[in-house]
């Protein structure tokens, strides 16, 4: 496609074509396509050129007057956003979605979900109050009792022996627990 570097090079269609010509079109003809595209492709080249210029002169532009990236994309946002907003899908979506807020079904329904949802809050409520309550049962049980004595007294040989005291002599400062 850089044609304009290496000069014009016009070929013989036949050869750049794999040795036949399209029908329909004579050599003359072929010769005549292939020079203009080689001009087209060049012209091409030219507007690339000039477009990576004008965008450099542009982002130094840009930079002079202090405008960054980060100021470019805010910017595309709160118009993109804004062209959304005035679009005829969203206005028409916000009109029903309105129209459905005021409506009796939704309020029946809003009404419904907020006594389901305070329901299930005062049963949540009452199983922990009844678990708390069996909880404080159980500690106050014999079964409870001894299990925590035993506990206890296993703690303070363990902690006696670690501490190089005797078994005998259990002291509730070093206990861990």
């Amino acid at each position: 496609m850089e044609s304009s570097e290496h000069g014009p090079s016009v070929t013989s269609p036949g050869v750049a074509s794999g040795g036949t010509l399209p029908p329909g079109l004579t050599e003359e003809e072929a010769e005549e396509i292939q020079v203009e595209l080689i001009k087209v492709e060049d012209e091409i080249q030219t507007l690339r050129q000039v477009l990576v210029a004008k965008e450099r002169h542009a982002a130094e532009l840009k930079r002079r007057l202090g405008i960054s990236p980060l100021s470019e994309i805010k910017q595309n946002l709160t118009k993109g956003w804004h062209d959304v907003q005035c679009s005829n899908a969203y206005l028409t979506a916000s009109s029903t979605l309105e129209e459905i807020g005021r409506s009796d079904a939704y309020k029946r329904t809003q009404e419904t979900l907020s006594q389901a949802g305070q329901m299930t809050s005062a049963a949540f409520s009452t199983v922990g109050s009844a678990i708390r309550n069996r909880f404080g049962e159980m500690r106050n049980s014999p079964s409870f009792k001894s299990f925590e004595d035993k506990v206890e007294n296993m703690k303070y040989k363990v902690m006696g022996r670690s501490n190089g005291e005797s078994d005998h002599s259990p002291t509730s400062n070093n206990a861990p627990f």
